[in-house]
């Protein structure tokens, strides 16, 4: 199937490694020119390189910390100098920590908004009002599964992304006109080093090893195994296609059939 994504231009925001890396990588095979961005400089220009390595689109690499306004218009604004336009955005963020109700602090929720709703948000902030002038978007947020069906001890997690989930919903009926959609891919369990972490972190709580952990997410689902990372970035690469220009405030989960729930 061909995306008609080539010369496209799009953001990947947090794409050094996992899902986001996977993401641009995706992004790029199909044509489009790439912008990535990490919070680590020297590790989003290496990710840049090696996307370019294997596929020959024009990416570049740039250091910026989302939840930081002024990085992110930074960002932007380097994309829009060197390529004119944006028209593609997807989100991204690290996780926050794994805890339980009676430990959280509320300083943590204040962190954990602004780290995976506020950056995303921030984002579309910046990106919307071109996309509404030009008459084509697409923003695609990775969120998680969580929004779906609450995971036990991602308290911050099952909180933060589903408040994200509503302000895609709402903003995309606002942008729908103008040929602009907004929707989220929800990933299941996805062997990458943020889901390492919260391994540990889980079989820290249970006084289990982190490979028990693992195995125990591989067997939760139907298909019985983790996903991988390209496995998530092929939705988000359609969601930010022409093919998907009748979809919007979707949350679609990526999971193996891992949430039990019809909707």
């Amino acid at each position: 199937m061909d995306l008609q994504l080539r010369d496209r231009v799009a953001l990947v925001a947090a794409a050094s490694k996992g899902i986001g890396f996977a993401a641009a990588l995706e992004l790029a095979r199909e044509g489009v020119r790439v912008f990535l961005c990490s919070r680590d400089e020297a590790r989003a220009s290496e990710a840049a390189q090696k996307i370019h390595a294997e596929t020959g689109a024009t990416v570049a690499g740039v250091g910026a910390d989302v939840t930081d306004n002024q990085a992110a218009e930074r960002f932007v604004s380097l994309a829009l100098d060197r390529a004119g336009r944006i028209d593609i955005l997807v989100t991204n963020a690290g996780g926050p920590p794994a805890s339980s109700f009676a430990a959280a602090q509320l300083e943590t929720f204040r962190d954990a908004f602004e780290l995976n709703a506020l950056s995303a948000i921030r984002l579309a902030k910046l990106v919307l009002p071109g996309m509404q002038a030009q008459k084509w978007g697409r923003i695609v947020n990775i969120t998680s599964v969580s929004v779906k069906q609450p995971i036990d001890g991602l308290l911050f997690s099952n909180t933060v992304r589903a408040a994200l989930t509503g302000w895609a919903k709402t903003v995309s009926n606002e942008v729908a006109p103008d040929n602009v959609t907004i929707n989220n891919v929800a990933p299941g369990y996805t062997l990458t080093e943020h889901q390492d972490e919260v391994a540990e972190a889980r079989a820290l709580a249970l006084g289990k090893s982190k490979e028990e952990i693992i195995a125990s997410w591989a067997t939760q689902g139907p298909m019985r195994r983790i996903g991988r990372p390209e496995e998530i970035a092929a939705a988000i690469a359609f969601l930010a296609s022409e093919r998907a220009s009748y979809i919007t405030g979707v949350t679609l989960q990526v999971d193996g059939g891992w949430v039990k729930g019809l909707f």
